[in-house]
């Protein structure tokens, strides 16, 4: 569900599956998604903005290459633009 060009944080996750505070639940059961081409993992980060789940990735830096690609601005494993790019999924509830 995250759309192109954002991203949210494993915590956000948790909470919109109804387990506020969960976020290393959902991290350890992201550990091998992004071998999936159709979990969009490069999408989820720490709720600081760091890619937290770079070193689950086969290669060096796929998963800050995907987003770069994306638009969103990452330097030194963090995104700079977080404010503007961060999608929070349980307003999609709301919808």
């Amino acid at each position: 569900m995250i759309p192109h060009g954002r991203v949210t944080s494993y915590g956000a996750i948790g909470h919109y599956l109804g387990s506020k505070g969960s976020a290393r639940v959902v991290g350890w059961a992201m550990n091998a998604s992004h071998i999936m081409d159709d979990v969009p993992a490069h999408r989820v980060v720490n709720r600081a903005g760091v890619l937290t789940g770079k070193h689950h990735f086969d290669t060096v830096n796929p998963m800050q290459e995907r987003l770069e690609a994306e638009g969103v601005i990452v330097v030194n494993d963090k995104i700079q633009n977080l404010k503007e790019v961060y999608w929070d999924p349980t307003e999609e509830l709301a919808l």
